[in-house]
């Protein structure tokens, strides 16, 4: 059984967070554990309080995993604070878990901020040279170069800027593009460009979308697939969660993670 680790907040709704990367393992036959960041009181209308956890306990998390367990794949979500950004960043250094997936999470769906200003340049110096992968969306791609991102081209100088960091593959997905019948997403892997376009599902039902395509492509590289590969899967399993959609709660409502799996049992039989 591979093992992935997911590194990051809980989300009370069980939408987005380590509640939707842990469902996201499952469903991807991978064994999920955590080491939670911080509890955000959270729903489908916004977030209503987080309450961090100390560096320490972060690290004592990610310690039980490493000293007994192991991983296979690593992937990070909401960090919070720069403290524990390094923290982490010294945890993935000392068991040298090379597939590490940063999902750089800033923002909630319902503009809630989950990374305070001056972790930005903590995650930029501390942990992104060790990212094999990085997943930002185009805000947050815009918040790491400084640059604003208005169609194709920026998209590959952002890659290429976040390539200077150290990381190996630089993912930005197209969730805010401006087109409204498409939804483009970028990799760049240190030598080529490679885009993938989906259909634009028009719906409100989209929180947790980033730490579900992460934590998709977490539990591929834990299996041992390449990056490419990884992605491919991440972005057909993201894309039946929305197509495949649930309706729960008032407001920016989750995805439904066993959508993938549904439909390759019906395909199979």
């Amino acid at each position: 059984m591979k093992r992935a680790l997911t590194i990051a907040g809980s989300d009370s709704g069980g939408g987005a967070g380590i509640q939707a990367d842990l469902k996201t393992f499952q469903e991807l036959e991978v064994f999920g554990m955590s080491a939670i960041t911080a509890v955000t009181a959270q729903n489908t209308l916004g977030v209503h309080g987080v309450y961090p956890m100390t560096p320490e306990a972060v690290v004592q998390q990610i310690q039980a995993i490493g000293e007994d367990i192991g991983a296979n794949a690593v992937k990070t979500g909401m960090l919070f604070s720069s403290e524990i950004i390094e923290a982490v960043s010294e945890q993935v250094r000392k068991y040298r878990w090379g597939n590490l997936v940063v999902d750089p999470v800033m923002i909630a769906k319902g503009g809630a901020s989950l990374l305070q200003q001056e972790a930005v340049f903590a995650m930029k110096t501390y942990l992104l040279p060790f990212a094999k992968v990085i997943t930002p969306n185009i805000p947050e791609a815009e918040v790491l170069t400084g640059m604003t991102i208005r169609n194709a081209e920026d998209k590959k100088e952002a890659a290429l800027r976040l390539a200077e960091l150290g990381i190996q593959t630089v993912v930005i997905k197209g969730g805010h593009d401006e087109d409204e019948s498409v939804s483009t997403d970028l990799l760049y892997d240190g030598a080529e460009f490679h885009t993938f376009t989906n259909k634009r599902i028009l719906t409100k039902n989209t929180h947790g979308t980033g730490c579900t395509f992460s934590a998709a492509l977490t539990a591929e590289l834990a299996k041992g697939a390449s990056v490419y590969d990884a992605v491919i899967t991440a972005k057909e399993f993201i894309q039946a969660a929305i197509e495949d959609g649930i309706e729960i709660g008032h407001g920016h409502g989750p995805t439904n993670h066993g959508a993938f799996r549904k439909r390759r049992e019906l395909g199979n039989r």
